[in-house]
């Protein structure tokens, strides 16, 4: 079969598309013919070696696919051929990856696509909201009413929190670019501020004089100090993005505010914690507020190159889906 793979960690030059032996799945494992494929930050990741996980050569790179089922194993109940499925947990932890013409994807790990999705305008927005909804529910412990600042809320992660948090009956602050700020507004923030107003933190302060009750930056600049300042009472931030950062803690205010700071990577996720944020993102899609903003799709063949726009930051606020039956 037809595949992206790489031989050995590195840059993304070492993406090949070629031939490879097609997956073998188990007992507990769902046979998928892939349609559609997205490339993530955290591919790249993968990739170049950033974040180590078990790999094994070839590795078929990517994370998230839709696809049909053409086979289940017999512990595989639920699953039948023809059905439309989703996943975005493949590519990490010894699983192969997703972009392929065949993948297999463990039964806890696939989920059904509602009716009538399509399967490029799913794909684009599984991972990040996933992304979305661990910051939020999981380790954010969003409630209604509540407050939540989203930083790099235009970008794709962001635009899930601000729709996740407003069905969840929370009010969103978000700070983008001036040119962002109708998408913001359009998915339900009540406040967009340019990230890059020197009195930012004044007028966050002034539309909510409580402070935020999770605080939650995309870009991965992690700015603790400006963080812990916007927090109200018991709030929260959770970390989600910025490999290399190292900000500095300003412990004190911290705990004098009962804060809290609490990192998570969606490649830990446990399975349980993927299903639950799946029934959401199902719900979501069904309904037709889970949208990419921009979908630019490509073949499967165009995998080390998109790897190198990600890199070089060119997708603001983008996403490119693999096709592989356009390779």
């Amino acid at each position: 079969m037809r595949a992206a793979f790489i031989e050995e960690l590195g840059p993304a030059e070492n993406i090949r598309y070629g031939d490879v032996a097609p997956p073998a799945p188990g007992p507990t494992d769902v046979l998928v013919e892939v349609e559609a494929v997205s490339v993530n930050p955290v591919d790249t990741f993968v990739r170049s070696g950033l974040f180590r996980t078990p790999v094994e050569f070839p590795f078929v790179i990517g994370r998230d696919l839709v696809g049909t089922v053409v086979a289940a194993g017999p512990g595989a109940p639920g699953f039948a051929p023809g059905d439309r499925v989703w996943c975005n947990s493949l590519g990490h932890g010894g699983r192969q990856g997703s972009a392929a013409e065949l993948a297999v994807v463990p039964v806890d790990r696939l989920y059904r696509l509602p009716a009538a999705v399509d399967a490029a305008e799913a794909v684009a927005v599984v991972h990040p909201a996933g992304t979305a909804y661990l910051a939020l529910f999981t380790h954010g412990r969003i409630r209604p009413g509540e407050t939540v600042l989203v930083a790099g809320a235009a970008g794709n992660v962001g635009s899930a929190l601000i729709v996740m948090a407003v069905e969840a009956g929370a009010r969103v602050i978000a700070t983008a670019s001036a040119r962002d700020a109708g998408h913001c507004l359009e998915l339900g923030a009540e406040a967009v501020f340019d990230y890059k107003d020197p009195d930012l933190d004044d007028r966050i302060r002034e539309f909510s004089p409580g402070g935020v009750d999770v605080h939650i930056d995309t870009s991965g600049t992690n700015d603790l100090a400006g963080a812990v300042a916007l927090l109200a009472p018991r709030g929260r931030i959770v970390l989600l993005a910025g490999a290399r950062s190292q900000p500095v803690l300003p412990a004190g205010p911290l705990y004098m505010k009962d804060g809290s700071v609490v990192g998570f990577v969606i490649s830990h996720a446990t399975s349980a914690e993927l299903a639950e944020a799946a029934g959401a993102i199902n719900r979501l899609l069904a309904n037709g507020r889970l949208r990419a903003r921009s979908i630019e799709r490509v073949p499967l063949s165009d995998a080390a190159r998109t790897h190198r726009r990600i890199e070089d930051g060119e997708l603001h606020g983008s996403r490119v889906v693999l096709l592989p039956k356009e390779s």
